[in-house]
């Protein structure tokens, strides 16, 4: 009688326990479930149709070497009143600007008023994110190759640009062709740090943008770029997946398919649109909100005649817009120069190119739009 009441009792624990177990798991999903459908919103407009994410996360390095070609000093002061005025210009961010990338210092400041950045650009319509890296570094004993760091603490540090505003992150990682490079350990070692990243930001309910760039320097052919960009994307996929990262929640930022700069034969908007839809059809899953191109180097029109051609050829489950930095912010910083007097000439600079880059993501920019507008 004793063991049979004992058995009972432990039989009986042991359903409790399945069914508390069930009820858990049920109720992840269920939760999963609906932090997703909020990630699909946030990435679905990120990416909507004709308008793009202005990346203005510059690092202090990156934006001083800016400053410095239009002869202005990189102060905070400096840094704050520049990107100001580029949250305050309309209408290119309350009709074309879907998001903007902040850096770590940017998040933080506020305007001349005391208005804080983020609602400036919350205030447009604009969705605020950030970069999270902390930047690439050298890859031990891969010669000329890098692996991006800032996964210790990215949690915490997640958490706490959740709490300033920010509603999306980005993550960069290089990749190089060259003599030799890139090699199967860069590649996978900076596929395998994207996902980890894109993981916990959905962890955090923070939309991931991931940035595999494969460079457009040196000498290589765009058959090269090709073969390299496919081999990067089919290894980031594979990462993700093993990640668990929910495709929907995610904005993929790539490179086009072009030859190196120093390549002797370069190609056509037409063959690279070609080219980089062969491309994205062969690698990128359709549950993917959107794709968001880098510009990578590349000049402000060619930019945006590249991005015109590819959805002039569409039939492609994504929509494809822009995360440009210097090819939205280039011709606005040559206009203003550091001198209050020029804002408003920066301003229309800045309201151009957003403008010829949101009729882009249509298929709808042309040469004599371009020359007309400016």
């Amino acid at each position: 009688a004793v063991f049979m009441a004992i058995h009972g009792l432990q039989t009986g624990l042991i359903l409790a326990y399945k069914s508390a177990l069930k009820g858990l798991k049920s109720n992840f999903w269920e939760k999963r479930r609906m932090d997703l459908a909020e990630l699909n919103k946030v990435a679905g407009a990120m990416t909507a149709p004709g308008k793009g994410i202005l990346a203005a996360d510059e690092s202090s390095g990156t934006i001083k070497k800016r400053f410095d070609a239009i002869g202005v000093e990189s102060t905070e002061e400096n840094r704050r009143d520049y990107r100001e005025f580029l949250f305050r210009t309309e209408p290119a961010m309350k009709d074309r600007i879907s998001g903007v990338i902040l850096y770590d210092e940017t998040i933080r400041q506020k305007a001349a008023d005391g208005t804080p950045l983020v609602k400036l650009i919350e205030a447009a319509g604009s969705i605020p994110g950030i970069k999270v890296d902390a930047g690439a570094k050298p890859l031990a004993f891969c010669p000329g190759e890098t692996i991006t760091e800032g996964l210790d603490g990215l949690r915490d540090r997640l958490i706490e640009y959740r709490e300033l505003g920010a509603k999306f992150c980005k993550w960069r990682a290089v990749i190089d062709i060259g003599d030799g490079i890139p090699s199967q350990d860069a590649i996978n070692s900076n596929a395998h740090a994207l996902a980890r990243y894109a993981a916990l930001c959905q962890e955090q309910q923070l939309v991931p943008i991931v940035e595999p760039e494969v460079l457009m320097d040196g000498d290589h052919t765009i058959e090269r770029c090709e073969a390299v960009t496919m081999w990067t994307l089919k290894t980031v996929f594979m990462e993700l997946y093993y990640a668990k990262v929910q495709l929907e929640g995610m904005v993929l930022k790539p490179n086009m398919i072009v030859p190196g700069m120093k390549c002797a034969t370069q190609a056509s908007d037409e063959e690279i649109a070609q080219r980089t839809i062969r491309v994205l059809k062969d690698c990128v899953p359709s549950a993917v909100p959107g794709i968001a191109f880098l510009s990578g180097g590349q000049e402000d029109v060619e930019a945006t005649a590249r991005l015109d051609a590819m959805n002039r050829i569409g039939g492609v489950p994504w929509h494809l817009t822009f995360s440009y930095g210097r090819a939205l912010q280039h011709a606005p910083q040559v206009a203003w120069s550091g001198k209050k007097d020029n804002v408003p000439a920066a301003q229309a600079a800045f309201s151009h190119r957003a403008e010829m880059n949101g009729l882009a993501t249509l298929g709808e920019w042309t040469e004599a739009i371009e020359k007309k507008a400016a």
